[in-house]
């Protein structure tokens, strides 16, 4: 299997600690890419016409995207119920859980266009704030909840979210007032998948 990459993207990262944790590792084959809204990949964009990452070719040349999609193909490749619980309360909560770590990332991953990309002068500083009050709120409400030891695919995603905030806004500093959240995050950045698949710039 091939995998568009970015080491940077928090999308990519979740496929490859799925991938660690549930030993897929050296089947897949990185294939590194850079890319922006405005700066589209050929190559790409006939795995995936929607010219995003990851995508994940298969043995068959057949295509997988994205990252909700890709990871979940891995951990039933693997056998299942490694990442994704099967059924119950567990998979919703885990589920919703991804889903809200999505969210940080999309809002994070748009506001870091908008600084990087998009020309000074047609900035506009209101849809960045909307953008950081849906992290914020995000934040908050698992600043509330029990995340527990549990390493599935919502609390996977949530690593990988606050691992980019991390990355694109240090000075955001996430963790002022949120105590739990920072100590959960602490803890869980221990776990070798996530050692190595930390975020590098690009």
């Amino acid at each position: 299997m091939k995998l568009y990459f970015n080491p940077a993207s928090p999308y990519v990262r979740k496929v490859r600690v799925t991938a660690h944790e549930v030993g897929l590792t050296d089947r897949i084959e990185l294939i590194g890419i850079s890319l922006t809204p405005v700066n589209p990949q050929d190559g790409l964009r006939a795995s995936n016409p929607l010219g995003k990452i990851p995508a994940l070719i298969l043995e068959d040349g057949s295509a997988l995207y994205d990252s909700p999609v890709i990871c979940e193909y891995l951990d039933a490749l693997a056998g299942g119920n490694r990442i994704f619980p099967a059924t119950g309360a567990a998979r919703w909560t885990a589920l919703r859980r991804q889903a809200l770590a999505d969210g940080i990332m999309d809002a994070a991953v748009l506001t870091r266009y908008e600084e990087a990309v998009r020309p000074k002068e047609l900035r506009w500083q209101q849809w960045v704030d909307g953008q950081f009050l849906k992290i914020r709120t995000a934040l908050d409400v698992l600043e509330g909840e029990s995340l527990g030891e549990a390493f599935d695919i919502g609390t996977l995603s949530i690593a990988c979210a606050l691992g980019y905030l991390d990355l694109r806004f240090p000075g955001e500093d996430w963790r002022t007032r949120r105590p739990r959240l920072t100590a959960w995050a602490a803890s869980l950045g221990k776990r070798p998948s996530l050692a190595a698949t930390a975020p590098a710039a690009s």
